[in-house]
């Protein structure tokens, strides 16, 4: 294995750099990660499972990366330009293997080549049997990271060749593919630009998070090519009179997919306080990775054009996939506020009759109307109004499978 990776241009890893590598990403070298990274691969469900078009994972640090590259792998099944005759007929919800694969490799070749920027892309592979670390006090074994060859590839078909060769590393039962591609990531965006992007006023690691779900600066390296804890559009200037304005570098173009976000009243004590800016909120794209009370999923629409046509986003249906293996179909009703008004004013015109006829007291209904409107007001109808304001929800799904999607048990 070690002939085979010197002669595609493998580099082996130096204690330096291991030991640089999990201070950034995890904070300390000492100890090892969580269990989960050395774990987890990209792995799909059957073809003839329901929802085979979606990654699969059990609930941990993994599943903003997973959720990500889940958007990516959505977008070349729903969007990508069909190369065979069986693709092109087939429901891109219902993949079969090859369309799987596909699929998976064009989204980490897509989300590498975001983060390299034209410039060159660094690929980490393991050795079953090499280790280039030796263990100390300052360095504990993970069993992945003092094993590590280094690839540095052009960001065009050299990639693209690499990927699909070495595609099973990344995909094996078991195997720590989300680790390796986060650290693939990190190396492409280079471990100095990753450090100031995770703000130079502070001492972080990139995977720093009160989520159990994972770090948001991952989710926007993976989106934006920049590990940024600030989703803002431009660039804000932040100071006061005692102290010179430091900028916050937010997000500086438009997506290709988004990202929507609704914390609880909680999660306002978090790292920071936050609102996706336009430039996540309206992608090229209608997916958007979703942070939802704490859990990430994946939101889509079927039609490209969707947040190109005034009149197709006045009406829709939108697809919401959380990596547990659970899809949520539910209807966008999008249409002017003035004809809700309306509505609503017709309903208050007409609450004076329905009194006599119910016997209640007129409060007594609007109470009951309150409550109503509350019962259904979960965290998903939430994150969605943060992008259509006004818009009526309605959900095509038992409430036992929403309470289940943002329970902490999933």
């Amino acid at each position: 294995m070690a002939a085979q990776f010197t002669a595609q241009g493998g580099i082996p890893i130096t204690p330096a750099l291991a030991m640089e590598l999990r201070q950034l990403v995890f904070g300390t070298s000492a100890i090892p990660m969580r269990a989960e990274w050395t774990q987890t691969p990209f792995l799909f469900g059957s073809p003839k499972d329901e929802y085979a078009y979606g990654l699969r994972s059990q609930r941990n640090a993994t599943r903003g990366l997973l959720s990500v590259v889940q958007g990516f792998v959505l977008k070349n099944l729903l969007f990508g330009r069909k190369t065979t005759r069986a693709a092109a007929l087939a429901d891109p919800l219902s993949p079969t293997v090859d369309m799987q694969r596909d699929a998976l490799v064009s989204a980490l070749i897509e989300i590498l080549r975001i983060i390299a920027d034209k410039g060159k892309v660094v690929v980490v592979l393991p050795s079953p049997d090499e280790c280039f670390v030796d263990h100390s006090a300052l360095y504990f074994h993970d069993g992945v990271t003092e094993k590590l060859y280094l690839f540095t590839l052009n960001h065009s078909d050299e990639l693209e060749f690499f990927i699909k060769r070495n595609y099973k590393v990344f995909t094996a039962e078991d195997s720590p593919g989300t680790l390796l591609f986060l650290y693939s990531a990190v190396l492409t965006r280079t471990m100095g630009r990753v450090r100031s992007d995770l703000d130079s006023t502070k001492t972080v690691p990139l995977t720093m998070t009160n989520n159990e779900e994972g770090s948001l600066m991952i989710v926007t390296l993976l989106l934006t090519g920049r590990a940024t804890p600030y989703i803002h559009n431009g660039v804000i200037n932040v100071g006061d009179e005692s102290s010179y304005a430091v900028p916050q570098y937010g997000v500086l173009s438009r997506c290709v997919i988004g990202l929507l976000l609704w914390e609880n009243e909680a999660g306002q004590n978090s790292l920071v306080v936050r609102q996706p800016g336009s430039r996540l909120k309206t992608p090229n794209y209608p997916i958007w990775i979703t942070l939802c009370a704490g859990h990430y999923g994946v939101m889509f629409n079927r039609n490209a054009d969707l947040l190109r046509n005034y009149h197709a986003e006045s009406r829709f249906d939108l697809y919401y996939y959380s990596c547990s293996g659970r899809e949520i179909i539910f209807s966008i009703d999008n249409r002017s506020y003035n004809d809700q008004a309306l509505g609503m004013l017709e309903r208050q015109m007409s609450s004076t009759e329905s009194t006599s006829l119910s016997g209640k007291p007129k409060d007594d209904i609007g109470k009951e109307e309150v409550k109503e409107e509350l019962a259904v007001n979960t965290p998903l109808q939430k994150l969605i109004h943060t992008k259509w304001e006004e818009a009526q929800v309605r959900f095509q799904a038992q409430p036992s499978t929403l309470s289940y999607l943002f329970s902490t048990q999933q």
